[in-house]
């Protein structure tokens, strides 16, 4: 299949392209960059590939959950790119994007966690599938780190920064293996996930490419931060 993938969830401004059995990636930790990144990316990648955007089978959004702005930057760069090239859109979970690189190294069930700020997680839980993908075991949600907690009583494997940012109630968990604290969201984990979805009829139409937040409230009050006027 041929499949660019967005993700711009997190600090990290990543594009991918995969061409049949070729990836071609570029992938920058640049905080507050990716408006200014993210198209020049997509154009490198066309033309290091040799195709044209209407040539693609698909667009692959990383759907979020993520930084608000940033879900924003990348719905509207792929909602803009599906409407010229009248290309359908698949949505990828960035938190199953964290758990496709364990998932290919052969782990059966893992944990991704993003600092969702205000003191808040974003989880979820993901085993393998029979094709060696990351499928979810459970709804994803946002949480305090007190309230997080595994589907089940077996071994887990946890990867993502929202490990590292709430380290200490974590590390409560007893079932759950940290290998990676420090990944963010890589557009080439969504691509075989995608491909798995575009099979299944999962592609949505432009004006459907919608990011997922999870929590609408981006912000505290100065009352919840504990200021006073």
């Amino acid at each position: 299949m041929r499949l660019l993938a967005v993700d711009t969830s997190t600090a990290a401004c990543s594009v991918a392209l995969a061409l049949d059995e070729e990836i071609l990636e570029r992938h920058h930790v640049a905080p507050r960059e990716h408006t200014r990144l993210v198209l020049p990316m997509v154009a490198e990648l066309l033309a290091e590939g040799g195709i044209a955007l209407g040539d693609l089978d698909a667009l692959v959004l990383g759907r979020g959950p993520g930084g608000f702005t940033g879900l924003r930057i990348a719905a509207g760069v792929v909602q803009g790119l599906a409407f010229s090239a009248d290309l359908p859109v698949v949505r990828i979970s960035t938190l199953a994007m964290l758990a496709q690189p364990w998932i290919e190294a052969s782990h059966e069930a893992v944990i991704a966690a993003l600092d969702a700020r205000m003191g808040e997680l974003y989880w979820g839980a993901f085993r393998r599938d029979g094709q060696g993908l990351a499928t979810a075991a459970g709804d994803e949600a946002v949480l305090p780190p007190a309230e997080a907690q595994t589907p089940d009583a077996g071994d887990w494997v946890g990867a993502g920064p929202g490990f590292s940012a709430y380290a200490d109630v974590l590390a409560g968990l007893g079932n759950v293996n940290v290998l990676d604290c420090e990944s963010l969201p890589r557009a080439r984990y969504a691509l075989p996930l995608a491909a798995r979805d575009y099979a299944a009829g999962l592609a949505v139409p432009a004006e459907e490419a919608q990011p997922v937040y999870l929590r609408n409230r981006v912000a505290q009050t100065s009352a919840e931060r504990g200021e006073t006027r």
